[in-house]
Parts: C-alpha cells; sequence; structure tokens
C-alpha cells in the first residue's frame, strides 16, 4: 500500500491534535492539584485537614475554586477525546475515554452548580440543603464513580499485554484508592474526621494516574493508518 503526501499530512495533522488532546489530560489534573492544595492552605478560616475542597467555592475567592473546576474538567474532555483517537480499537477504547469524559463533566457541573455550606464553612453560613447543592454533590458522587470505572475498564485491557503488568496493577489500585476514599469520606465527615484529608488523597492520587497516563500515552509510538 502507498500513503500519498496528503495522506501523511493529514496522518501528522492527526498525531499533533491527538498529542495536544493528550497533554490536557497531563495539564489539568496537575492544575486541580495544585489550586485545591494552595487554595486550601492560604483561605482564612478554612481547615483542609477537615472540610472538603467543594467548599472552597464559597466565600471571599471563591470564583478561583469554580473556575479551577470548570477549567479542570474542559481539559480532562479534551483527554478524553484525544485517548479515543489514541486507542482505536480493542478492549476499554469506547467505555475507557466515556467515562473519563463523565469525569470531565462532572467537574464542570461541580464548577457550575455551586455547593452549600458544611462543617462550619464559610463561618456563620447557613448549611440547608439548596437544589444547587444536591445537584453539586450528584456530581461529586459520580466523579468518584466514573473514575473507579474507569480504571478498572482500562485495566482490563492492559492486563493481556504481560510488559504492563506493573501499570496493569497501577490501575487497578487507583480505582480501588479511589471507591475507598469515597467510603472514607463520607464516614469520616459523619463522625466530624478528617474528611478533607480523605478526600484529597483520593483526589490527588486519581490526578496522578490519570496525568501519568497522559505522558505515558504521549511517549509511545503513535499507530500509523495505511491509505491506498
Amino acid at each position: 500500500m502507498k500513503i500519498s503526501t496528503h495522506s501523511a499530512g493529514s496522518q501528522s495533522a492527526r498525531s499533533v491534535v491527538m498529542q495536544l488532546l493528550l497533554a490536557c489530560g497531563a495539564i489539568g489534573p496537575l492544575l486541580n492539584t495544585v489550586v485545591i492544595l494552595v487554595l486550601g492552605a492560604t483561605r482564612p478560616g478554612y481547615n483542609p485537614w477537615r472540610i472538603p475542597d467543594s467548599n472552597l467555592e464559597l466565600g471571599v475567592g471563591g470564583w478561583m475554586q469554580i473556575s479551577n473546576y470548570i477549567v479542570t474538567g474542559a481539559l480532562l474532555l479534551a483527554f478524553a477525546i484525544g485517548l479515543r483517537l489514541r486507542l482505536c480499537t480493542g478492549r476499554g477504547s469506547t467505555w475507557g475515554p466515556i467515562l473519563l469524559g463523565i469525569y470531565g463533566l462532572t467537574f464542570i457541573g461541580a464548577g457550575i452548580f455551586v455547593t452549600d455550606p458544611v462543617l462550619g464553612y464559610p463561618p456563620g453560613a447557613s448549611s440547608a440543603l439548596t437544589v444547587h447543592g444536591i445537584l453539586h454533590d450528584l456530581c461529586g458522587q459520580l466523579q468518584f464513580i466514573s473514575l473507579s470505572a474507569a480504571c478498572f475498564v482500562l485495566a482490563r485491557r492492559d492486563a493481556a499485554d504481560l510488559a504492563r503488568r506493573s501499570w496493569t496493577w497501577y490501575t487497578v489500585a487507583t480505582g480501588l484508592l479511589v471507591a475507598a476514599s469515597d467510603v472514607f469520606f463520607f464516614l469520616t465527615g459523619a463522625l466530624n474526621g478528617p474528611a478533607g484529608l480523605i478526600e484529597r488523597i483520593g483526589i490527588i492520587g486519581s490526578c496522578s494516574w490519570i496525568a501519568l497516563l497522559a505522558v505515558h500515552l504521549m511517549s509511545r509510538p503513535v499507530p500509523r493508518v495505511s491509505v491506498e
């Protein structure tokens, strides 16, 4: 088979677009992690040990966390598209990107539907439930579920490759970590424990996995499509 100059140019353009989309998977998680850690450490009256990162949407400077959610979500959506282009075919090539796309959408939803005050932050604010607060919580719950599912789907794909056994176990461990952090987040919150810390462990673990996945895919040769 021969590949025309036009086809070679299309392949090159497709490869560049794919790499840019995959790069979003490294940028988005890093952005989210840095923002929640910096804001959590510098916001007056905010205790990152106990209070969820969502509460950073409230009070003075809340727009920064709202923007963080929306921008991170958009970058993760772009990564999901790049992942679909990169995987092309095979086990997990459809549902892996779909689940990560849902994961990205939950960030955008969390930014649009601002959380309700909980655990005494902001100080003096009413903790009454609102529609947008309930929708925010639903987005947060779907966030943990979609990412855990994506980990298990992509681990199943990688399990067929013996050379990627260590990565497969890392992916499974990440899925279990995310699921466990979700459960313990609710338990510790109900017991007035370190809910913020538990949540951040899950967030940082998941963000690290996505960023490393993006970097790993960017470093591998892009399969060429033969065109007559």
